[in-house]
C-alpha cells in the first residue's frame, strides 16, 4: 500500500513536460552516434561487412585493407559543394587505391536519409557502382544491377562541367535517389583525379 502512494507522490512531483524532455534527450542519446558521417568513408554499422566485401571484390587484400587520405582544400572543396548541391562534411575523404584503380565509399542524402555507396573508378572511368546500404523507404530499385550497370564506362563530360559523359535513366518515384547516385558516381570521378593513381 505503501508503495503505491511512494509511486502517486513520485508522478505527482514530476512534471509531465519535465518527462518527455527527458525521453527526448534519451532517444537523441541513444540515436545520433548511429548515424554515419556524410563522406567519411567506410561507415561503421549493416554497411560495414558489405564495405569490406566490396573492396575485396575490386582490391588485393593488402590494398583493401591500407586506406588513403585524399584532403579536401580549396578548389577542390568548392568543387564538391558544386556537385552535391551543399557542402561536403569534413575535411576529408578515405579511399583505397592500387596501381591506375581507386575505391571510394561515400554517402549521399537521398530524399530524407543516406544512402552508402561503393564506387570503382579506373583510367578515369567507373568501373563499378554498387549500392552498400539503402535505408529509405521508396526508391530502393536504385540498388539494382538494371540500374547500377548503366555507370559502367563512364567519365566526367569534357565540355560541361562536373557532369557525366552519358545520360542515366531515371527510375519513377526515386528521383532524389537517382540523383543520389550520379553526385556519388561525379564526386568519385573528381575525387581520383585529385589522388597521386588519378594524376599520374
Amino acid at each position: 500500500m505503501q508503495h503505491n502512494s511512494t509511486a502517486s507522490a513520485c508522478k505527482q512531483r514530476r512534471p509531465r513536460g519535465a518527462a518527455c524532455l527527458w525521453l527526448l534527450v534519451a532517444i537523441c542519446t541513444a540515436v545520433l552516434p548511429l548515424q554515419p558521417a556524410l563522406g567519411q568513408g567506410l561507415p561503421q554499422g549493416e554497411s560495414f561487412s558489405a564495405g569490406e566485401d566490396f573492396l575485396n571484390s575490386y582490391l588485393s587484400e593488402s590494398a583493401g585493407k591500407q586506406s588513403q587520405i585524399l584532403w579536401l582544400t580549396g578548389d577542390l572543396k568548392t568543387r564538391a559543394a558544386d556537385i552535391l548541391g551543399h557542402a561536403f562534411a569534413g575535411l576529408r575523404v578515405r579511399y583505397w587505391g592500387e596501381n591506375n584503380r581507386t575505391v571510394w565509399i561515400l554517402e549521399e542524402i537521398g530524399k530524407e536519409l543516406p544512402i552508402t555507396v561503393g564506387v570503382v573508378v579506373e583510367d578515369d572511368k567507373v568501373l563499378a557502382v554498387q549500392v552498400l546500404e539503402y535505408r529509405e523507404v521508396r526508391g530502393g530499385e536504385v540498388r539494382y544491377p538494371f540500374f547500377t550497370d548503366q555507370f559502367k564506362g563512364l567519365a566526367l563530360d569534357t565540355e560541361k562541367e562536373n557532369q557525366l559523359n552519358s545520360h542515366i535513366d531515371g527510375i519513377t518515384g526515386a528521383t532524389l535517389s537517382v540523383a543520389a547516385l550520379r553526385k556519388i558516381a561525379i564526386l568519385a570521378l573528381v575525387f581520383h583525379q585529385h589522388t597521386p593513381i588519378g594524376a599520374g
